[in-house]
């Protein structure tokens, strides 16, 4: 499974990037709002710092499809390879995949909540479905279910693509979509370090040091040790 970082905040990017596996960026129109900068310096910014070609999903706002088209084009051309169009899941947005797909994009579906529009976002043309999971428990529903009930429907037809999760509050719901067959998950970067963090695991690396430092002496390294006669 894949990790994307959802996140328009540049300095959030940077450290995220530094230290964990992931796979790209994504973000949306709330997320860039947030940050009250020129959209162009942001996104340049933003693509600087995780690297030619990885991969950065920019939604489009346009209610028509040839508007989307442009947009996306437009992107493309400032943020080259990688570069992935998210398109709402709207008639004019399955029609915008459709016309995306055919001109050698691979759009991104999003603001999905029903296995049936991700699987007509998948029969347009969509390279990923983003399933929101914690929008759906919010009102009661089964985000992790969906997501389930989308793979198997991806299995069942023979359909290329893939299911990127979005929308988490807790590290058991990005483990329930990893069972249920999602192939990538993209999340808050305050959701990075509970998804390691384990109780367990620090009490045992605590107890490591300790009889390290014991026998070698406090903040000692293995090179240091090593440099001991």
């Amino acid at each position: 499974m894949l990790y994307f970082l959802d996140s328009a905040d540049t300095q959030a990017i940077a450290a995220a990037f530094d230290l964990w596996p992931l796979a790209g960026v994504t973000t949306n129109p709330s997320l860039i709002a947030r940050e009250k900068r020129p959209l162009r310096d942001l996104l340049l910014e933003i693509r600087r710092l995780i690297g030619p070609g990885t991969m950065f999903h920019v939604q489009l706002l346009g209610s028509e499809a040839g508007i989307m088209v442009e947009e996306a084009q437009r992107l493309r051309d400032l943020l080259g390879d990688g570069f992935h169009p998210k398109v709402p899941v709207t008639p004019q947005g399955l029609k915008a995949i459709r016309l995306l797909a055919g001109l050698g994009f691979e759009p991104t579906a999003t603001a999905i909540v029903s296995p049936s529009q991700a699987l007509l976002a998948a029969r347009a043309g969509a390279a990923f479905t983003a399933p929101y999971v914690n929008r759906l428990d919010m009102i009661n529903g089964d985000g992790v279910g969906v997501v389930g009930e989308i793979a198997r429907l991806f299995a069942l037809h023979g359909l290329p693509t893939k299911i990127l999760a979005a929308s988490f509050k807790s590290v058991q719901q990005v483990h329930g979509v990893a069972t249920a067959g999602a192939h990538t998950v993209t999340l808050a970067p305050d959701l990075l370090g509970p998804l390691l963090s384990h109780p367990l695991t620090e009490s045992g690396i605590a107890g490591f040091l300790a009889d390290w430092a014991g026998c070698y002496g406090p903040g000692h390294t293995v090179l240091d040790a090593l440099a001991t006669p």
